[in-house]
């Protein structure tokens, strides 16, 4: 595993190499309600429902019919006067 850190003088916004990755991981396991909120006490179980929640999203996503598209957006007609 790498550290990635901020350039020396960045300002503002800029993409940090493989972030995205990790970020996206870290969503989909947040996305699980019982990862939402952490109440266990043991940590052997919260590693273990992190882990099932990772197994279910990539049996959901090799399960799928079809690759995953994004949703187009819905755009409402315009009335014509």
């Amino acid at each position: 595993m790498e550290i990635v850190r901020k350039p020396a003088g960045q300002r503002g916004f800029s993409v940090i190499t493989r972030r995205w990755a990790v970020e996206r991981t870290l969503a989909r396991l947040t996305a699980c309600r019982r990862l939402a909120r952490n109440y266990e006490r043991d940590p052997a179980i919260s590693e273990a429902i992190i882990r099932w929640a990772a197994i279910a999203g990539i049996a959901r996503r090799l399960t799928r019919e079809k690759s995953a598209t994004r949703q187009q957006r819905y755009v409402l007609d315009q009335p014509t006067y």
